[in-house]
């Protein structure tokens, strides 16, 4: 066999060195990667809490893996700001049609014999709706919990977007999403001593 050599695996080792909330000042720095994984791990669960107790049939394990390289561009593009995402239509669909080139282009670092299954994880187009409502659900609890443990550690910066994605969550009507925000989020802002005592 030829070998074969490809900076697909050396772009996503980069993801670490990209800081999110990038606006905003932070008393815990967060990166891409460890966000990524901790979207993956909640959008596993939902879609498991959406088959178990409410008759979903959905893929938890695809779900996870495709969570995994939700914002694989971001090595490309860097981490562009919530706020200024969505700041006008205009930009909104000018960063979509940027995402698009970029997944374009890390799809085409990688070996011929891979690209049809790495484009089923990194192409949004190809990435069932049922899929991608989840991760962005996840998303947003990732999100959610990145402020709330802010605000636990008296950082103020983000108290308005802690807010704006209470209301944001309450919204997608999911019923996973409810199930997740009552049985693991309140245990999240405990101490490690506040949870030893939960065993």
């Amino acid at each position: 066999m030829t070998q074969i050599t490809s900076s697909f695996y050396a772009y996503l080792s980069r993801l670490r060195w990209i800081k999110r909330w990038g606006l905003k000042r932070n008393a815990y720095d967060e990166n891409v990667m460890e966000h990524s994984w901790e979207v993956s791990v909640i959008a596993h669960t939902l879609a498991l809490i959406k088959n178990h107790y409410y008759e979903g049939q959905v893929d938890a394990n695809a779900i996870a893996t495709a969570a995994l390289y939700h914002d694989i561009t971001e090595v490309i593009t860097g981490d562009l700001p919530t706020p200024i995402k969505y700041h006008s239509p205009e930009i909104s669909a000018a960063y979509k049609r940027i995402e698009h080139q970029a997944e374009i282009e890390l799809l085409a670092l990688l070996p011929n014999e891979l690209k049809a299954d790495f484009k089923k994880l990194i192409d949004h187009d190809e990435i069932p709706l049922e899929h991608l409502q989840i991760i962005k659900a996840a998303d947003k609890i990732s999100a959610y919990l990145k402020c709330q443990s802010e605000l636990k550690a008296g950082n103020l910066e983000f108290e308005t977007a802690a807010a704006q994605l209470a209301i944001a969550i309450s919204a997608l009507e999911q019923p996973e999403v409810v199930f997740f925000m009552n049985a693991f989020v309140p245990s999240c802002g405990l101490t490690l001593d506040g949870l030893m005592n939960t065993f």
